[in-house]
């Protein structure tokens, strides 16, 4: 039995490792049309493919594929997304960061959860945040469990938006 989860283990690594090559030739190309300079990172990070733009210079061109807010990182990784599936016919869980934007929004969304905890254990009363995207939502309700509180989410699309737990 050990035998059989190690191999699914291999299997889902290399299958996640095809997605970020899949995706790494996609964007390579889409960076090359763009007469954009980035280099592209791979890594599998909590069972999904995770791929970067990062920048090789000023990174100032690469702000043009992060967008306000986000937005245009959020259509290109659907983008690469429908490349991947394209190829495989799976639907991927890809994560895409440009010049580390996700990153920073994750640091700072964890904060948001954490003080968000700490304040609905203080006062015993649920603090609802801000409408976020199903990325920042997931952060923060990971803070918030790692503050050893519960938290679900409300509301629809784009307006739905955490609600922290006493």
């Amino acid at each position: 039995m050990t035998e059989t989860t190690s191999a699914e283990g291999t299997d889902t690594l290399s299958r996640l490792e095809q997605e970020g090559e899949i995706a790494a030739d996609y964007l390579e190309g889409l960076l090359d049309i763009a007469d954009l300079d980035g280099d592209i990172d791979m890594d599998v990070e909590a069972d999904r493919a995770a791929v970067s733009i990062i920048s090789d210079g000023s990174g100032r061109d690469l702000q043009k594929l992060v967008g306000r807010e986000g937005e245009v990182l959020e259509a290109l990784q659907e983008l690469t997304r429908l490349a991947v599936h394209r190829e495989t016919g799976e639907r991927s869980r890809l994560m895409l960061d440009v010049a580390g934007f996700r990153a920073r929004k994750r640091e700072e969304l964890t904060e948001l959860g954490t003080k968000a905890a700490e304040e609905a254990k203080g006062n015993g009363e649920p603090v609802k945040l801000r409408p976020m995207t199903p990325f920042e939502r997931k952060v923060v309700h990971d803070a918030v469990a790692e503050a050893g509180l519960r938290s679900e989410s409300e509301g629809e699309e784009p307006e739905r938006c955490v609600v922290v737990l006493p």
